[in-house]
């Protein structure tokens, strides 16, 4: 091994202060030349030239460099990455810190189905709550994580009520049977009068959201669906972090703003390593009575931000007054659909092809099992 290669190898364990991984996996290491009298010329690209930061990882940079035999001197020449190396950066940094996430009662195996929008009033609350009775009346175990802190409907839209109770240092989801299956919810709603505004931000916020996860009981679930706020902010980000499972289904209505705002997510979440699974397009249009559907809303966002993303589209949804009335009562309005309603079909779909239960067939014994019929053949 070449000295440049040594000293290489020995920068990679050199973290950045921030991000906690190595400078070296993180492409922030350029060309590296040591000379014959053991001066080593190292080039470093910061994320702004302004970092700081630097300073530390301009000392770090050099005592490792120092430990190494063939090197006498340190000549650093520091630059700032461009931008499609700060967004190479930044993917390897979130794949580092969701390889670090830390362990909660969830199993790895269960679908985790994030539930976002890129702006608000698109229904994106109803559409958690009937997906989650829906899966449930199939007979699964249902999570259902209110993390929308500041606008928590969740309680209400399900008709779940009580006092949480903890035991074994974890909360314990309030459960309400449908069907043959059960959704088991926490929200801000189960803690905080509905009326109360809570004026919480930033770090407060985050540890909430936190807490909901790895200080909860979610070990006998079989599906997780977490109702986010719209938007990017650190909610987002936290559940990034700490679910490194989640796939999201974004919501969206049909006119082209929500659909350019939806796209928005949809990066973030591409961005942070979320898997986009599938569009919902909600609000679709309105039968009156008189049997003529109306377009409130324009046509087609959902189906062209799906060919956009290059993700299925899952359901069409179309404004029907039974949806806000089920959630005012509590009794959402899947309750009333029969097998061929859209949110059965919705659920349908979720189960059987974008997110299939725990224990479902994978694959590899998909591909063999048609092999087998074949031969049979």
């Amino acid at each position: 091994m070449s000295s440049v290669d040594t000293l290489r190898q020995r920068l990679a364990q050199v973290l950045d202060p921030e991000l906690g991984a190595s400078i070296v996996e993180l492409g922030m290491v350029g060309e590296i030349t040591i000379d014959p009298s053991g001066n080593a010329r190292i080039e470093i690209a910061l994320t702004t030239s302004g970092c700081p930061l630097r300073a530390q990882i301009e000392r770090d940079v050099r005592e490792a460099s120092l430990a190494i035999d063939e090197v006498t001197s340190v000549e650093l020449v520091m630059g700032v990455l461009d931008a499609d190396a700060k967004t190479e950066l930044m993917k390897k940094a979130r794949a580092f810190a969701q390889a670090r996430a830390p362990l909660t009662s969830i199993p790895y195996q269960t679908p985790v189905l994030m539930i976002a929008s890129g702006k608000g009033g698109v229904g994106k609350s109803s559409i958690t709550a009937n997906l989650a009775v829906a899966i449930a009346q199939r007979g699964f175990r249902v999570g259902v994580l209110d993390a929308d802190i500041w606008g928590f409907s969740l309680s209400r839209l399900l008709g779940i009520e009580g006092e949480l109770q903890a035991r074994g240092g974890k909360m314990q989801p309030i459960e309400r049977p449908f069907g043959d299956g059960v959704v088991k919810l926490l929200s801000m709603g189960l803690l905080a009068d509905e009326d109360q505004a809570l004026l919480w931000r930033g770090l407060i916020v985050q540890k909430a959201v936190a807490q909901f996860i790895e200080d909860a009981n979610w070990s006998d679930i079989d599906y997780l669906l977490i109702d986010t706020p719209p938007g990017t902010g650190d909610i987002a980000m936290t559940l990034a972090r700490l679910l490194p499972q989640m796939g999201q289904i974004l919501v969206t209505t049909p006119s082209r703003a929500a659909q350019r705002v939806a796209q928005r997510a949809a990066d973030f979440a591409r961005k942070s390593n979320i898997r986009v699974l599938g569009v919902v397009e909600n609000m679709s249009g309105f039968l009156c009575s008189c049997g003529v559907r109306h377009a409130l809303f324009g046509e087609g966002g959902g189906r062209e931000l799906a060919t956009q993303l290059m993700v299925p589209l899952l359901s069409e949804i179309e404004l029907r007054p039974a949806i806000g009335e089920g959630g005012d009562r509590g009794e959402p309005a899947v309750l009333l659909e029969g097998p061929e309603g859209v949110f059965h079909q919705l659920a349908k779909r979720i189960v059987t092809d974008v997110a299939p239960p725990p224990g479902a067939i994978g694959c590899s014994a998909r591909m063999l099992d048609a092999l087998e019929r074949s031969v049979r053949v």
